[in-house]
């Protein structure tokens, strides 16, 4: 059962972190907004409602297994986390949590099969998917899954709680999960803050 969330239009509050300490820096008034003049007329007629349209980003989760901030990593070392971890069963779909753009996708790195979306203002981040397969095709990278049916091109948009991936254990990992990570104008974020408001808004 897929945990989607948090319905209402507009401007929402965000809690924003100063780069690699990860405390709270300030609040701000700004949820992701990729069409903002499109729906400029809209929100106005609409009470403003935080995080409208989100998606819980995995299906099938079954716990967070390394929060953000630093840690004692599996391959050795303390080292600060930027992201959280979903444990989910291997193959599981991972979700859009915003509409946006796909800006980046990859396969080479730790982050290992992943696909980076950035909506308004924030960027959002996953690593460890399901397979190996980043593709030029018909002039563009493309990330394909082809036993799950996704594939995902750089420059396409995503729509909220589309499906972009599926947990898998590709790059440094020691297990299935997904790991998420959160920029909010270039500044890393804890996506557990962002659940949170998420979750107290709905």
């Amino acid at each position: 059962m897929v945990n989607r969330a948090f319905a209402g239009r507009g401007l929402g509050w965000i809690v924003v972190l100063s780069i690699g300490v990860g405390v709270v820096a300030e609040l701000v008034k700004s949820a992701p907004q990729v069409f903002a003049d499109d729906q400029a007329a809209q929100s106005q007629a609409e009470p403003p409602h935080p995080w409208q349209g989100a998606s819980f980003p995995v299906e099938q989760f079954s716990r967070y297994t390394s929060p953000f901030g630093y840690r004692q990593h599996p391959f050795g070392g303390h080292r600060f986390h930027y992201g959280l971890d979903f444990a989910a069963p291997m193959g599981s779909y991972i979700r859009n949590w915003w509409e946006g753009k796909v800006t980046h996708v990859s396969d080479h790195t730790t982050c290992g099969t992943m696909a980076m979306v950035q909506s308004g203002k924030w960027t959002h981040i996953y690593c460890h998917l399901q397979g190996h397969i980043v593709v030029e095709k018909e002039g563009g990278r493309v990330l394909v899954d082809r036993a799950g049916g996704i594939e995902i091109r750089q420059g396409q948009t995503v729509q909220s709680g589309q499906r972009i991936g599926r947990v898998g254990m590709t790059g440094a990992t020691t297990g299935p999960h997904l790991h998420w990570g959160l920029k909010y104008d270039g500044a890393w974020i804890d996506p557990a803050l962002v659940i949170k408001a998420m979750v107290d808004l709905q």
